[in-house]
Formats: structure tokens, C-alpha cells, sequence
């Protein structure tokens, strides 16, 4: 299993933060290293924008994949994302990964102007904006949506045939799971816990046979709030600072906080115990979890991952 940092794009990044942590993940080696494309979620603070951040980090970094976890289809034309994702790509030899999704976040949508239709629309969207990107990459492209079309459009530069591989987030088992079976080459999953991810596996695999694809044809992985640390000292101020997050936690203890989480899908607590989670998760197939960087201004929880989870869990 692989260890990878998944970074709140909307949540105080300068560019400052962000090339450090690019940097700082090529120094411990971390695989990769995703962030949210959203304006904001609750308080309004500096969020860089998502495809700025991804040419800044073709350009410093040259082992980790990166990319959106997820572009909500409602931000942009999906044209503009493909011919920013197919250039991106290219820019950093390969490595990127584009991320698509629904959208859910009604608040941004209203603050900036962005129509927010209903989910089912939201979704049928998301399908045509995924038809319509492939199309494009492998190009000239003519096509006829109900929402998007092209007419003998040319994507150039082309990205390189296969690519850039098309990540679905989520577990909606009727929508979502059904599109990952269909189109994705790697399905992100959000704090499940084993059995919550063993159930979403078998639901994805019954799309797969209804779709004649081979399951194992898709990749695996998370994205995972972390209650972690080396002490208990630092897992209580993980805690802390996730209930704040959270609006404060109603009054709970560290410690009930914790076991609510936990049941909730978070992965928490001690090296071990973090260990036996993600052994849990590899057995079931999932290959790579990215875990929330949440304080850009310290590199401990990062160093803690690649220093002590990672090399245990790498033979997973």
C-alpha cells in the first residue's frame, strides 16, 4: 500500500504553502500528493486556484502524481478542464491525474454566481463531461450533448494515448459507483471503514459485471481524515483540531470523539493500530490512501507519515 497527502486547497493555502509542501513530499518521497478544487467550505480564506497550483506543480516536482480530488463539473466548461488537463500532463511528463465529480458544495455556488442544478442533473452532466473529454483527447472530436458540444474540435498539444488516467471519487451506489465502472481508471473512496469499503467494493463489482469489466481493471484508493501521530501528545492536538473543524465536537471528549470518528471511517490512533487499519483496507484491495495534510504550517504529521507509517505498510 502507498501513502500519499491529500491538501484542502480552500483552506488558507498561499503559493508559499504550496511549494513547500510539493517540496516537502518529493523529500520524503510521498507518491503523490491531491488537493480539492473548491472555492471555499465555511469560512472564506485564501484558496488558490486549483489548475494555477497544478502548473506550479508540474513544474517543481518530477516523481509524484497529482490532481483534483475532484473537479466539481459545475466549475468550469468541461472543454476548458480537458484542454487544461491534457496540457498539464504533458507539462509535467505524465504525471497527472484528473479528477471529476458532481459537485456538492451548493454555498460556493451561490457566493460566485455558478449555477447549481439538481443532482440528477448534476450527474448527467458529469457522464457528458466525461464522454465529451475522451472524445477530445483522442480527437478531432464532433459531439451532440444535451449540455456540451463540439464540432471537429482538435485538443493540441494531444495528451499521449491512455492518458491522462480519470479518477471518479465517491461511493453513491446507484450513480457514481456505476460511472466508475464504466469510465474510470481509478476509484476514490472517502474514510470508509473496512466494512463500509468491503460493502462499496461488492456494489462497484456488480456495475463492473453489468458493464463487462474486469474489476481489477481499476485502481484503488482513499482519501482519509487521520487522527494520527508518534505520541499521544500529537494525536490529541490531531483531535482538536479536527473537532474545531468539525464545529467543536458537542461537547465530547478527546477520547469519544475519537471512537465516533473511527466508526465514522477516520483512521485513528497509534502507529499500530493505524497500521492494522490500512492492513484491513490492502486486504480488500485498496492500494493507495491519500491522507489529509490539514496544518500547512508544520511538516510533522507529513514526516510522521513517511518516517513511520508508510515503510510498514509498503508490502501490504
Amino acid at each position: 500500500m502507498r501513502i500519499g497527502l491529500m491538501i484542502e486547497g480552500q483552506n488558507g493555502l498561499t503559493w508559499e504553502r504550496w511549494s513547500h509542501i510539493l517540496q516537502m513530499a518529493e523529500r520524503l518521497k510521498f507518491p503523490s500528493v491531491f488537493r480539492s478544487d473548491h472555492y471555499f467550505i465555511g469560512p472564506q480564506q485564501d484558496s488558490l486556484e486549483a489548475y494555477l497550483s497544478f502548473v506550479l506543480a508540474a513544474r517543481e516536482t518530477s516523481t509524484i502524481r497529482f490532481g483534483p480530488l475532484v473537479t466539481p463539473v459545475t466549475f468550469r466548461a468541461p472543454v476548458n478542464v480537458a484542454r487544461m488537463a491534457a496540457q498539464i500532463d504533458l507539462l509535467s511528463g505524465g504525471r497527472f491525474v484528473m479528477g471529476m465529480g458532481a459537485g456538492w458544495n451548493e454555498a460556493e455556488h451561490s457566493a460566485y454566481g455558478i449555477p447549481f442544478p439538481p443532482v440528477k442533473e448534476r450527474f448527467d452532466r458529469l457522464e457528458e463531461a466525461i464522454r465529451l473529454t475522451r472524445a477530445l483527447w483522442a480527437g478531432p472530436a464532433t459531439f451532440d450533448g444535451r449540455y456540451y458540444q463540439l464540432r471537429e474540435a482538435d485538443c493540441q498539444p494531444r495528451p499521449s494515448d491512455g492518458r491522462p488516467p480519470l479518477l471518479i471519487g465517491g461511493g453513491g451506489e446507484k450513480r457514481t459507483l456505476k460511472l466508475v465502472a464504466r469510465y474510470a481508471a481509478e476509484w476514490n473512496a472517502v474514510n470508509l471503514s473496512p466494512d463500509a469499503y468491503a460493502h462499496k467494493t461488492a456494489v462497484l463489482e456488480k456495475h463492473c459485471e453489468s458493464e463487462g469489466r474486469d474489476p481489477s481493471s481499476i485502481a484503488r484508493s482513499m482519501m482519509a481524515f487521520g487522527i494520527v501521530g508518534p505520541t499521544q501528545k500529537d494525536i490529541d492536538a490531531a483531535t482538536k483540531r479536527l473537532m474545531s473543524m468539525f464545529g467543536g465536537g458537542g461537547g465530547q471528549s478527546l477520547d469519544e470523539f475519537r471512537a465516533g470518528a473511527k466508526q465514522r471511517g477516520l483512521i485513528v490512533g497509534s502507529t499500530d493500530e493505524v497500521v492494522d487499519r490500512l492492513g484491513q483496507l490492502a486486504e480488500l484491495g485498496l492500494q493507495e490512501v491519500q491522507f489529509q495534510h490539514f496544518n500547512f504550517d508544520s511538516d510533522d504529521v507529513p514526516e510522521y507519515l513517511a518516517g513511520e507509517i508508510a515503510p510498514r505498510v509498503r508490502d501490504l
